[in-house]
């Protein structure tokens, strides 16, 4: 359909009257000036992409009206350019793009029709652990590990780098996702198919937001969502509102870009983000390097907000440069920002648009500091951390609390490792990393590091052998200008060799510790401590063996692990003592802003960038030496139990089926308020009682073998199993946290994928009974497919959290939702009825129409049906987006 704003087309350049773009200034409309740049961007998307199906004009007007559409909850639809996916995450994406060609083929159409129409980025950054360290083939062996544990996952995705067009794979050891999607993937304004418009991204990753640093907007989504933007659907979002964040003053030349993100992370939880933009602004930006606002937005997460926005300046651009693009991109990157309002000068602040709400912060009141022990938001001063630490031992159990009773507090352990005695306490450092997508991609965090390093080598300072340390860059650009700075033979002394490139002790990837140390951690009942330069630090994430965790800057990681204990009061405690006898102090070794910018603007230069990400889709020998298939259809292998074909498009035809009424269906699941996208999608380690444990150690697996959940999310048996397996989960027919239900027609208490499949073989429909909030959290695809394989045709809550609704939809899982004011427990459900619910005929279906419900009981009641566009109709009518998505490319073949 023609695009109704297609007067606004214009060329950017006259000499090149072929490239256009949609000049929103054209609109003449004063609105568009207030708007915050991330809006504008939405804006942007929604205007080219208007068809009055997918995007319509309504939705535009909402947007331009946003400073009255944000207090109303008010659902857009936005198309972004691209999408990034990691391997955890972009495995079962790809599954499922190699299951549609199968299913396309059989309904007669091409199969190589079926490709991402979106651009779609996947780096594998996810599987490498620190098995190895402290030696100067760590990095080697580590790799070889990863291969050897993934390999069949890796051969997959191999072929789907070559079947797949619009799919571009990083293999692994190139680097954290994040770093390389701003170092390389990061478009900043596209020019396709002869249009220019603003890069914009999803990812499945919660720290995609890292990329809002360069004024890419972007965020990360839940699997089905990214599949949907890759098959050139809009996701849809509640118009969010935008906090302006005001940046002023200039920071102290002892504070590092980790301490403001921490200072900024503790201050934003106080605010309360969740759910909003955050746009900075202000004068104090200027100070701030690409790296420095990247680090700051890759923590949004932890902050709680979706997006946290830097827009396009003179900075970014000159990063651009600094990260070798090529200079006519430069050009046309600034010249189509400038033109359509989306560049800007934070100097100025006549530019300063309409926020929602405006807080402040001076730069210049920042002071060093770390968070934990056990969430990011708990921000410690390091002049602090002693007697910060000294009180959580004592506190009761909690965030800040360990309930350590007094008389133990100066408790020592000793052990033997490597035939030397040592004693650990509470409070000592057993794992000190460098690592993460938060800092890695900071040079000057990371030189940092390394002149702190060789000043510490040079005092005579060392790190005791047992404490795990390890350096995990973000790229290998990292690497090229510690070594070509000097630093790296002082880092590797202090034991901070690299151990691989991705994302390893942040997300538990940490490795073993050794085993004396793990014993005289045991025997003491210590509280040990990680030191990490990471984003999270939650009870257990790191390691099973440090109750407290940390977060630090890279220079104070190293700092730390040379005290080998929390417990110090740096101004007053030395480091330790040289050769002379004489104390050397933190303040001794550690480097000045100024020294660190001389090493930075001399060793960081473009032709470092340009040489690392010309050969990175080549340079990993173990995955160009990978025997991938080279048919454009998968030839699934029956005896795997990480990749398989999953049953979603098994039944699927070319003709719709008419809506049925749900007759008769059993609950499966009672359930209460805020039941989390963890409590319904598989993760973690598979637990040995568990239905995907049997499942495994029958196709002949020991438990050895079992891996994760994670790494099996290409085998739709395994994750079917392990549905609702979290042994928190709350289900009202048990009374008491457990994987388990009640199989309401034998009375049996089974594990809950047993009681399904047994549903299931009986030919009975189930459904979800539950509370508020149902799907809130991460956005989990698995949270959606793991129930539709588990046969649950409608989920009645009281509210959904907005994404799980969506994914639900997305799988053609009904949401239907009570009236206000009722619920389960005020209609007297008690779950053991059998439910039919009525839907009606095609041509009366309507978006947010009312349903009756009846019961065997002889009750009936009516509840919302949220579906809430025509498109989520049409999604519900196919059986699920991707079967809508089949049949649309079968037919157009």
């Amino acid at each position: 359909m023609s695009n109704p704003f297609h007067r606004l087309v214009e060329a950017l350049d006259p000499i090149q009257p072929e490239n256009k773009f949609y000049n929103l200034s054209k609109l003449g409309d004063p609105r568009y000036d207030r708007l915050p740049y991330s809006i504008r961007v939405l804006l942007e998307a929604a205007i080219r992409n208007c068809d009055e199906f997918l995007v319509k004009q309504k939705d535009v007007e909402n947007i331009l009206d946003w400073k009255v559409t944000q207090h109303q909850n008010v659902e857009v639809p936005f198309r972004p350019a691209r999408v990034i996916l990691q391997d955890f995450t972009g495995v079962p994406a790809v599954v499922d793009f190699a299951a549609m060609r199968d299913a396309v083929k059989r309904l007669g159409g091409d199969p190589e029709k079926i490709n991402p129409v979106c651009p779609a980025d996947l780096v594998i950054d996810h599987s490498i652990q620190v098995d190895f360290n402290r030696r100067a083939d760590s990095l080697q062996k580590n790799q070889d590990l990863e291969f050897e544990r993934n390999k069949e996952r890796f051969e997959f995705l191999k072929w789907g780098s070559q079947a797949f067009q619009n799919m571009k794979i990083i293999p692994p050891g190139s680097g954290i996702i994040h770093q390389v999607n701003l170092e390389y993937l990061a478009r900043v304004v596209f020019l396709q198919d002869g249009y220019y418009y603003p890069d914009s991204l999803v990812g499945t990753d919660s720290h995609t937001t890292m990329i809002d640093g360069l004024g890419v907007l972007g965020w990360g989504v839940g699997g089905i969502e990214a599949e949907a933007v890759m098959l050139g659907q809009p996701i849809s979002m509640v118009l969010p509102e935008v906090i302006g964040y005001k940046l002023k003053g200039n920071p102290d030349p002892l504070v590092t870009s980790t301490d403001i993100v921490l200072t900024v992370t503790k201050h934003l939880r106080q605010v309360g983000v969740v759910g909003k933009f955050v746009e900075f602004f202000g004068p104090g930006v200027t100070h701030l390097s690409i790296a420095d606002r990247a680090t700051i937005a890759n923590m949004c997460p932890e902050y709680g907000a979706t997006a946290a926005f830097f827009p396009v300046d003179l900075v970014s651009v000159q990063y651009l440069r600094q990260t070798g693009r090529e200079e006519d991109k430069v050009k046309f990157i600034q010249n189509y920002l400038e033109a359509t309002g989306l560049f800007r000068d934070f100097s100025n602040s006549e530019e300063d648009p309409d926020f929602t709400q405006v807080v402040e912060l001076d730069l210049s009141t920042v002071v060093p500091c770390c968070s934990g022990p056990k969430r990011p938001q708990d921000k410690v001063a390091v002049s602090d951390m002693k007697s910060d630490f000294d009180n959580c031992l004592g506190a009761k159990q909690g965030f800040k609390g360990f309930q350590i009773p007094q008389g133990h507090h100066n408790d020592k352990v000793k052990f033997s490792y490597n035939d030397s005695d040592y004693e650990i306490s509470h409070g000592s450092v057993v794992i000190a990393a460098i690592t993460s997508c938060t800092n890695t991609s900071n040079p000057s965090v990371m030189l940092g590091a390394g002149l702190l390093a060789k000043k510490a080598v040079e005092a005579g300072l060392s790190v005791k052998p047992y404490i795990k340390t390890s350096l995990s860059p973000g790229s290998g650009v990292v690497t090229y200008y510690l070594r070509d700075s000097g630093v790296m033979p002082y880092l590797s002394k202090l034991g901070f060799d690299v151990v691989g490139y991705g994302c390893m002790t942040c997300i538990g990837n940490s490795g073993p510790l050794p085993d004396s140390v793990v014993e005289a951690i045991t025997q003491g009942d210590l509280v040990a401590v990680g030191i990490l330069s990471g984003n999270r630090n939650f009870e257990g994430r790191v390691h099973p063996n440090t109750r407290a965790n940390y977060l630090a800057s890279p220079p104070l990681v190293i700092a730390y692990a040379i005290a080998g204990t929390i417990r110090i009061d740096f101004e007053k405690e030395p480091l330790g003592i040289n050769a002379d006898g004489k104390p050397v102090f933190l303040r001794d070794i550690w480097p000045t802003r100024d020294e660190i910018q001389a090493v930075e603007q001399k060793y960081v230069i473009p032709g470092m960038f340009k040489e690392v990400y010309e050969k990175i889709e080549k340079v990993n020998e173990s995955w160009n030496n990978l025997k991938a298939p080279t048919e454009k259809l998968y030839p699934w292998d029956p005896k795997s139990t990480y990749i398989k074909s999953p049953p979603f498009f098994d039944n699927l035809t070319m003709e719709l089926q008419p809506p049925k009424s749900i007759t008769e269906a059993h609950v499966l699941l009672n359930l209460g308020d805020s039941v989390t996208t963890d409590h319904i999608s598989p993760a973690g380690n598979i637990a040995r009682n568990s239905p995907a444990a049997r499942y495994l150690t029958n196709r002949g697996l020991t438990p050895r073998e079992f891996n994760s959940y994670g790494s099996r999310r290409g085998n739709d048996d395994v994750m079917a199993r392990g549905t609702f397996a979290n042994i928190r989960l709350f289900n009202k027919f048990i009374s008491k946290q457990a994987p388990q239900t009640i199989h309401l027609p034998s009375n049996e208490s089974l594990d809950i994928f047993d009681a399904a499949e047994r549903y299931q073989q009986a030919g009975n429909n189930l459904i979800i009974l539950t509370g508020k909030e149902y799907g809130s959290g991460s956005s989990r695809d698995w949270a959606a497919k793991g129930p539709f394989l588990l046969g649950i045709k409608a989920v009645i809550a009281e509210s959904y959290e907005r994404i799980h609704r969506s994914n639900l939809v997305g799988m053609g899982i009904i949401p239907l939702q009570f009236l206000p004011g009722e619920n389960a427990d005020a209609l007297g459900l008690t779950g053991k009825e059998r439910y039919t619910i009525l839907i009606p005929d095609d041509k009366d279906l309507r978006p947010g129409m009312n349903v009756e419900i009846k019961l065997d009981t002889g009750k009936t009641f009516d509840a919302i049906m949220r579906f809430d566009t025509d498109v989520e109709l049409t999604y519900y009518r196919n059986g699920g987006i991707l079967n809508y998505m089949i049949r649309k490319m079968a037919i157009s073949c």
